[in-house]
C-alpha cells in the first residue's frame, strides 16, 4: 500500500493549476504535481546531481508555465 503525505501550495496557485489541467489527462491538482515532481526526479537520477544551472533552468518552466511565482 503507498503511503501519501499533504504539500501545501498558496489557493490562487492551486486555482491557477486547476484551470490549467481542464482539458487535459490530468485529473487533479495532485497528479499534475506528482507527474512534475517525478519528472524532476527522473531527470536528477538519470543526470547525477543536478546542477544549480538545469534546477534555474526547472524552476524557470514552471515559473513560465505559471506553477511558480
Amino acid at each position: 500500500m503507498t503511503e501519501y503525505t499533504t504539500v501545501s501550495i498558496p489557493k490562487d496557485l492551486a486555482d491557477r493549476v486547476e484551470d490549467t489541467i481542464e482539458g487535459t489527462s490530468f485529473s487533479s491538482t495532485s497528479d499534475l504535481v506528482r507527474f512534475l515532481l517525478r519528472s524532476i526526479v527522473v531527470e536528477h537520477q538519470r543526470e547525477g546531481e543536478l546542477t544549480e544551472a538545469q534546477f534555474a533552468e526547472i524552476a524557470e518552466q514552471l515559473q513560465d508555465l505559471g506553477y511558480l511565482e
